[in-house]
């Protein structure tokens, strides 16, 4: 069944914005799941329409579409009635029992960025030692070379050592309180490997803006960089 034929198929199969790329579609895949525009059972537009709907790349589709077999939302069938398909209990999007647990999405993403764009911006325009400023690219080399099951510390580690050099003990706190709530969120979906290597580019983008002493720019990296997360996370874990 092609997008056209879906109910509500035009707004989940709309053109993403080119920044995330990846992130933006598997959000926009996960949404047709999760509202129901291709159901339990159905099988996925094929790989080619959808990236001409969505405005990105066959390959993009393709690794998107990787992201949400790792989750166990769809199964690809070889064959001439092949294809991408909704598996069952798809919907949930998050594992069994852990509703409850786990820190309200929508929230825990709006408290993250109103704090990490001013943290970052802050930090630009500190009066940074070259032990600060060492430790920033130190730490940057550490996420870049993380294997997987590190990934996540060494991550937590880089963006609470740039809140750290915005020089406020309260702004720090704040920080660290919304990446355990993050972090959280993020042990429920996999490691998708096109996103950690966006991720650490954007990581470096940051990093550079703050030694750079760019404020405006350490904001705008910075929140590009959360939009990324907060993509795959609105997809893959929706709020019940």
């Amino acid at each position: 069944m092609g997008a056209e034929a879906m109910v509500g198929g035009d707004a989940v199969f709309r053109p993403v914005r080119r920044g995330n790329a990846f992130e933006e579609t598997v959000e926009r895949l996960a949404q047709a799941v999760t509202l129901g525009v291709v159901a339990e059972g159905q099988r996925l537009p094929p790989e080619r329409e959808l990236a001409v709907r969505l405005g990105v790349s066959r390959v993009t589709v393709r690794q998107a579409v990787r992201a949400l077999q790792q989750a166990d939302w769809v199964v690809s069938r070889p064959g001439r009635h092949g294809g991408t398909f909704v598996t069952a209990g798809s919907r949930a999007g998050w594992p069994p029992g852990e509703v409850g647990e786990r820190p309200a999405v929508r929230d825990t993403l709006a408290f993250r960025e109103v704090l990490e764009p001013g943290a970052v911006e802050l930090a630009a325009v500190a009066d940074l030692t070259r032990a600060d400023r060492d430790r920033l690219r130190c730490l940057l080399a550490e996420c870049e070379a993380a294997e997987p099951c590190s990934y996540r510390q060494a991550d937590s580690r880089l963006h609470l050592a740039l809140a750290e050099a915005a020089g406020s003990a309260s702004l720090l706190n704040a920080v660290a309180e919304v990446r355990d709530r993050v972090n959280r969120l993020l042990d429920s979906i996999p490691l998708l490997a096109t996103n950690l290597a966006h991720a650490n580019r954007q990581h470096a983008a940051v990093v550079a803006a703050v030694l750079a002493g760019d404020g405006p720019r350490a904001r705008a990296a910075m929140l590009d960089h959360l939009e990324g997360t907060a993509a795959l996370l609105r997809g893959l874990l929706p709020d019940p």
